[in-house]
C-alpha cells in the first residue's frame, strides 16, 4: 500500500459546474453562425449538449457544417472560436458554482498534504474562470492548471492521454502514482490510456438528469474506463482515496 503522489483533478462538471453554462453560451453563437449562414435549424443548450458534449468549440464548428452542409474558411472559424472562449469565460466569472461538497474534500486533501493539480480539455482562462469564481483556485498554483487547449503545442483534447502525461512529466510525477478525478466518459478515457488509477464522479449527472443516467454512466466509466471507484457525492472522496492507495 503506497500513498498517492499527486491527485490530479478535472474541471468541468468535476470540480465545478461548468458544463451546462458554458452550453448556454455555445449555443447562442451556434445559433448566430446558423443564421448568419441562412440555415434554418436552431439550437437550445440541452441539444447542444446531446450532439456535442465532450466536443470543444472548434469541433463543434466542423460537426456544424457537416451536418447543415455549409462551410466557413479557416479564419472565420478562429474568430468565432475566440469569441466563443470570450463569452463562456465572462458567463462561467458571473455563474459557475461548484460542485456540492468540493471546498470541503480539497480542505481534506491539503490537511493530508496531498499536492492537487486540475487537468482539463478546456482552454486555460475558462478553467482559471471557474476556479476563481467558486474561490477553488486557492488550492493550485497557476502553473498546476494544465489545459490541453492552451498546454499543448499542438492543441489536444481528452480522450487523447496527453494532457496527462505532459501533466505527470510537468509534476515529476509517474502515472501509476497518482489519482484522477473525471466525470465523462472522454476524460475517463484519457485518464485510463496514460496509466492513472481513476475515481469516477457521477454525481453531476444525478443532479442536473437524474437518477438513471447516473446509473448508467457509473457503469460505463467502470466498464469502460477501468475506473477504480465510482463517487456519487464528494463526502466519499476520502475513503475512495484509501480504496485507490490499497491497490497501489
Amino acid at each position: 500500500m503506497g500513498k498517492v503522489k499527486y491527485i490530479l483533478l478535472d474541471c468541468d462538471n468535476t470540480l465545478c459546474q461548468s458544463e451546462r453554462l458554458a452550453f448556454e453560451a455555445c449555443a447562442d453563437l451556434t445559433n448566430e453562425v446558423l443564421e448568419k449562414y441562412g440555415i434554418d435549424a436552431r439550437y437550445t443548450t440541452d441539444s447542444l449538449l446531446e450532439d456535442f458534449v465532450g466536443h470543444n468549440f472548434r469541433n463543434m464548428l466542423i460537426g456544424l457544417q457537416k451536418k447543415h452542409n455549409f462551410s466557413m474558411g479557416q479564419e472565420e472559424v478562429d474568430k468565432y472560436v475566440d469569441m466563443e472562449l470570450g463569452r463562456v469565460t465572462a458567463k462561467l466569472s458571473e455563474k459557475c458554482v461548484e460542485c456540492p461538497g468540493v471546498t470541503e474534500q480539497l480542505e481534506w486533501a491539503k490537511a493530508q498534504g496531498y499536492p492537487m493539480s486540475v487537468v482539463s480539455t478546456s482552454a486555460k482562462p475558462r478553467v482559471v474562470a471557474s476556479l476563481k469564481k467558486t474561490n477553488l483556485m486557492r488550492f493550485f498554483t497557476d502553473e498546476h492548471v494544465y489545459s490541453a487547449a492552451t498546454s499543448l503545442n499542438p492543441p489536444s483534447s481528452k480522450p487523447d492521454p496527453a494532457i496527462y502525461l505532459h501533466a505527470c512529466k510537468e509534476l515529476g510525477v509517474k502515472p501509476e502514482e497518482c489519482l484522477t478525478v473525471e466525470d465523462s466518459k472522454s476524460g475517463a478515457t484519457a485518464g485510463m490510456r496514460a496509466g492513472i488509477p481513476l475515481i469516477a464522479y457521477v454525481g453531476i449527472y444525478g443532479l442536473e438528469e437524474g437518477k438513471a443516467k447516473e446509473e448508467q454512466m457509473a457503469k460505463t466509466l467502470t466498464e469502460t474506463c477501468n475506473a477504480k471507484v465510482v463517487m456519487y457525492d464528494w463526502k466519499e472522496f476520502p475513503e475512495a482515496v484509501k480504496k485507490i492507495e490499497a491497490s497501489l
